[in-house]
């Protein structure tokens, strides 16, 4: 590796995964490292292979010995800097989940800014402590490293503002209670990536849909989105592996006042207990699904499938139409009977899958006839960050 390096990092609560990227100047930059400290709090293990995904290092602590959360980023950057084969470490991108109202695009992180963005977390307080706790371990680690933030809510700010805004009193709306959008960073890559695919589509109307343990679609009309299905939250929209998706917020209050729930209840029932695991009771991963005979587990894939067609209807109706449909993330990128269900509750719209394309996870998997073409596209939010932090640095 020569040149310099990024670094991208996406922190959880209990994890954090990363990326080096080999940035020479020419074209995009090559990922070259990834992966993950799991466990943090508990008993971290890291774990890194090369791009070609071959194990690089493990390494695991326990008990007194293991580090907190800037001691295990001492270690990675020790780690990062010691493979680097002669490039320089230039700055590290963060994905971070919430910008609010204020960002509509990346920024490199000063104390100013990391006051603002402290400021939203009441807007996504299960993601937003974490990714900041992260910067903020970093920046302890190795102070003179350039930080840069790249929002998940960020692509969505320039949508109308009919599709951001709740019909509440207006004060509401004006403290922060809107439509926000998530997935921004997959979203910005697909639309950066479809015109390579499909040059005629780089103005037209396309419904992307990011299926995942999380699960959002989007309606992306000349590169921008226009529309999207998670809203104030990360909880609306689709059913997800765990969460629930939209819900009548009547049954909010009903558990409230019926079960006695308070407001932790609810959370963790709507964020950890609902979705795909609490329609089938067997498990919230799609694999396992799939394979079980149960017939709860039918269910919940048929109404994931049903919420998916349904919601693309409704964005088409954003855009004033459709001219592609776009599958991508885990589950939209490697479950055939997904998109193969879906492609035909679409059917009224004229898609047809075609199922030999279908199974080999070919990038189109509609027939010639079909009047939507269906494409499957890798999605990479790590890329579109490294891409957002060499920006970043001029």
């Amino acid at each position: 590796m020569s040149g310099r390096a990024l670094l991208v990092i996406n922190a959880g609560s209990s994890s954090l995964k990363f990326s080096v990227f080999r940035d020479d100047g020419q074209g995009d930059p090559a990922a070259a490292i990834n992966g993950q400290i799991s466990g943090i709090g508990t008993t971290p293990v890291f774990e890194a292979k090369d791009a070609k995904r071959a194990p690089l290092a493990t390494r695991s602590w326990t008990g007194g010995e293991a580090p907190d959360r800037a001691g295990l980023l001492r270690f990675l950057l020790d780690w990062i800097e010691e493979h680097l084969d002669g490039a320089t470490l230039a700055a590290a991108g963060h994905r971070v989940v919430h910008g609010g109202t204020r960002y509509a695009a990346p920024v490199r992180l000063t104390p100013e800014v990391m006051d603002e963005l402290e400021g939203f977390v009441p807007l996504a307080p299960l993601h937003q402590p974490h990714n900041l706790a992260a910067i903020r371990a970093l920046a302890e680690a190795h102070p003179e490293l350039v930080q840069v933030a790249c929002f998940d809510t960020a692509f969505h700010r320039g949508q109308p503002w009919q599709a951001q805004t709740f019909a509440l009193p207006r004060e509401l709306t004006e403290e922060g209670v809107r439509r926000y959008g998530f997935h921004g960073l997959s979203y910005e890559y697909i639309a950066r990536r479809l015109p390579q695919i499909a040059p005629g589509l780089a103005d037209g109307r396309v419904v992307v849909a990011h299926l995942g343990s999380g699960a959002s679609m989007c309606a992306i009309h000349g590169g921008r989105s226009v529309d999207s299905t998670m809203g104030f939250t990360a909880l609306d929209g689709l059913p997800m592996g765990t969460r629930c998706g939209t819900i009548d917020p009547g049954v909010l209050i009903y558990l409230m006042r019926e079960k006695g729930m308070d407001a932790g209840c609810i959370e963790r029932l709507l964020y950890n207990r609902s979705g795909l695991l609490g329609v089938s009771g067997v498990s919230n991963d799609m694999r396992a699904l799939l394979e079980s005979i149960d017939p709860h587990a039918e269910q919940a894939v048929e109404l994931f499938c049903f919420r998916i067609a349904k919601e693309t209807g409704a964005l088409a109706s954003s855009m004033g139409g459709i001219d592609a449909l776009v599958f991508t993330a885990g589950i939209g990128e490697r479950s055939a009977p997904v998109r193969a269900r879906v492609g035909d509750k679409l059917g009224w719209l004229g898609v047809a899958i075609d199922e030999e394309a279908n199974e080999a996870n070919r990038s189109c998997i509609s027939t010639p006839a079909s009047r939507i073409p269906v494409y499957v596209i890798p999605t990479d939010e790590e890329l579109m960050i490294a891409l957002h932090t060499r920006n970043a640095l001029g």
